[in-house]
């Protein structure tokens, strides 16, 4: 893994009294000092206390408009000091807090390689992601479950993110499993769940017992043979698809025997969520079945399967769907997605798509790398393609070798700041609306003329 270089800083130590986390998560982002902060109980603090919070700067603004921000506005030194900051704050007694601590530390790591700085501090990381995933509620949960996914991409595969893993993946599995928790919680920890097993297991067993995990999640969804109509949304439907997708992605890494088993199960089932009244369902169902012709074929070059022209029709009305009931954004997109999913599945064809990041291409040209490239990049957001560039666990994954190394100068020339942006705009609206400008009078002296 590429190791950005350390700097050591003394951190500064608490000083006392009290304060709200509001106070401290102040002091940590402004350089001040940080007071001392207890472990969280299971009774947050009062509402006054955190009515503060609005005055805690915004952590997601680190990330907003990825690495260049975090280049121009401080220091590595600057922001492994942030960073200290916001893993005190998730011991904070206010939930909300907590969240944003853990939040911050998410979108930096998303944005910039920081290697060394949380390899000295996995555990750490780990406990409190732990804590807040055993304590928190809600957007809590889905906080601390969206920055292990991160955690173990920082970290890649190897021994560290294994036992990130090894710690963490009970509390996941039951949080998923647990009926009375937060939706959107579940359906995080879900993904994370995937994601993380994706990078760090080497057991086979336990990549069989997190396939078999989510696999009673999204079957829920699956048409009873008794159901004869649509297959009916319901509040676990962003569940199930989140499960369906994650579960497809682990497929990739399976051993050939282990596919043929799941394409023997899910082919014949699958085709019924195509029926689903939730687009998002209809498209992850149809690009999952994609993925399953893709692999399948790929097992066997001759693979016959027995429903194909019933499958075929379903997905060719999808491609032309004109159901007025349906609103038409969802029309767009559902016909866009399945007019490639029915050339997968017809022709054996897949549309190349090129992704852009700094001075390197990358050619997406079949569903397995599409589907790796839209999970990772549901997860880092607007820093997948920093990662592209200098994480070298993705660039293994997509087959893109060593990170190119620039020299300043390079970077330089790459690089254009907001200020010089907003001068380019500037300039181009101006001779557009003098170009403009001078065609109607071109017209009117015409018109004058006449």
């Amino acid at each position: 893994m590429p190791k950005n270089k350390k700097r050591n800083t003394p951190h500064r130590g608490g000083s006392g009294g009290g304060g709200s986390g509001a106070a401290a998560a102040t002091a940590a982002t402004a350089g001040g000092q940080h007071r001392n902060v207890q472990p969280f109980s299971d009774e947050d603090a009062s509402i006054e206390t955190m009515s503060h919070c609005s005055g805690y700067s915004d952590p997601s603004s680190f990330a907003e408009d990825g690495p260049e921000v975090l280049d121009e506005e401080g220091s590595q030194e600057d922001l492994e000091y942030k960073l200290k900051g916001f893993i005190d704050l998730t011991l904070d007694k206010s939930a909300k807090t907590r969240q944003a601590a853990l939040e911050g530390i998410k979108n930096v790591l998303a944005s910039k390689m920081l290697y060394e700085f949380i390899l000295e501090r996995r555990m750490t990381l780990t406990d409190s992601i732990e804590r807040c995933l055993k304590k928190g509620k809600g957007d809590e949960q889905r906080a601390a479950a969206a920055l292990a996914s991160v955690l173990c991409i920082q970290l890649g595969p190897g021994i560290e993110s294994e036992e990130v893993l090894k710690t963490l993946g009970p509390i996941l599995k039951k949080i998923i499993c647990d009926g009375a928790a937060s939706i959107q919680a579940r359906q995080t920890c879900a993904t994370c769940f995937g994601v993380c097993c994706f990078i760090a297991t080497d057991d086979i067993t336990e990549l069989y017992s997190t396939l078999q995990c989510l696999e009673n999640i999204f079957t829920k969804s699956y048409l009873k043979e008794k159901d004869t109509n649509v297959v009916c949304s319901t509040p676990t439907t962003a569940l199930h698809i989140s499960s369906l997708l994650v579960w497809t992605l682990l497929l990739t890494i399976c051993p050939i025997n282990e596919v043929k088993k799941k394409l023997e199960v899910h082919f014949h089932k699958l085709p019924s969520l195509l029926s689903s009244d939730d687009v998002n369902m209809r498209i992850a169902a149809g690009e999952s079945l994609a993925l399953l012709f893709e692999l399948a074929r790929g097992i066997e070059s001759d693979f016959f399967y027995e429903d194909m022209e019933s499958l075929t029709q379903m997905l060719r009305a999808l491609a032309t769907d004109g159901n007025k009931h349906r609103a038409k954004v969802d029309k767009r997109k559902q016909r866009s997605v399945f007019r490639d999913i029915l050339r997968a599945v017809e022709e054996r064809d897949f549309p190349t798509e090129t992704v852009k990041f700094g001075p390197e291409r990358m050619y997406i040209d079949c569903w397995v790398k599409k589907h790796t490239y839209d999970t990772f990049k549901e997860v880092l957001g607007s820093g997948m393609q920093y990662h592209l560039q200098s994480n070298e666990f993705l660039r293994n994954v997509f087959e893109l070798g060593p990170p190119v190394m620039l020299d300043a100068a390079t970077l330089k020339t790459m690089k254009i700041s907001r200020f010089e942006r907003h001068l380019y705009n500037s300039a181009a609206f101006k001779a557009r609306t003098k170009a403009r400008s001078k065609c109607r009078d071109k017209r009117a002296d015409v018109g004058e003329f006449f």
